[in-house]
């Protein structure tokens, strides 16, 4: 199922394995200082406000506003990006919260180091629990969701152009280092792909017509 699945959305996973090698290379061979010098060195009053709204939209109340919506669509859909969604985020705040309490932000990391980074204004910047990133986990969790459910599979490259800004973002406004983002994205797929392969696996071999209803509003007279 999970090759399957893979495949039918090449658009999707074949370009984030790329980006995936291709940023994997750069953390191994360069130091996160140097990453993080050079990507808010490219700075633009243009970027700064399109980056402070985007990043709302990788919150994970979005991914789960998402879920509530699919309930009006179909049962199954509402069901496995609940069940992925809640599995991605829990999994980012157990690693945030228990084994990597504390790890600092880049404005605590950098704050006595006396580089004058760029900052958006009006943006409250958070010191600590940096890895791995949960707007990262949730982007990429939804956009990937949205994807498997998507019967034009060409979508799949316009999905991760999203997941990828809305993970960018929090790098751009000095939320996170890239490291943070990188596994947050892995987090954030690899659950997604695993929930939605287990449960169409399980309701096909346990199929239940109640699974392909929907939430019914009722017209008013």
């Amino acid at each position: 199922m999970l090759l399957r699945l893979i495949r039918q959305n090449y658009s999707f996973f074949l370009p984030y394995v790329i980006l995936l090698i291709v940023v994997g290379s750069m953390l191994s061979q360069l130091d996160r200082t140097v990453l993080m010098r050079w990507i808010n060195g490219y700075n633009h009053p243009f970027w700064d406000r399109f980056f402070y709204y985007l990043t709302d939209l990788a919150d994970g109340a979005t991914g789960f506003g998402v879920a509530v919506g699919l309930l009006f669509v179909r049962f199954r859909w509402a069901l496995a990006a609940g069940l992925s969604f809640l599995l991605a985020g829990e999994f980012t705040q157990l690693l945030k919260h228990v084994f990597y309490e504390g790890e600092l932000r880049p404005s605590a990391f950098y704050k006595n180091s006396g580089w004058a980074f760029h900052t958006v204004e009006g943006l409250n910047l958070h010191s600590v629990n940096s890895f791995p990133s949960g707007h990262s986990t949730s982007v990429f969790a939804l956009c990937c969701l949205l994807t498997l459910l998507v019967t034009n599979k060409n979508w799949g490259w316009l999905f991760l152009a999203i997941a990828v800004l809305g993970a960018y973002s929090r790098v751009y406004l000095f939320q996170h280092f890239v490291v943070d983002i990188y596994v947050g994205s892995i987090i954030g797929t690899v659950t997604t792909l695993v929930v939605f392969a287990g449960l169409e696996s399980y309701w096909k071999n346990h199929p239940k017509t109640w699974l392909d209803r929907r939430v019914r509003l009722r017209r008013s007279l």
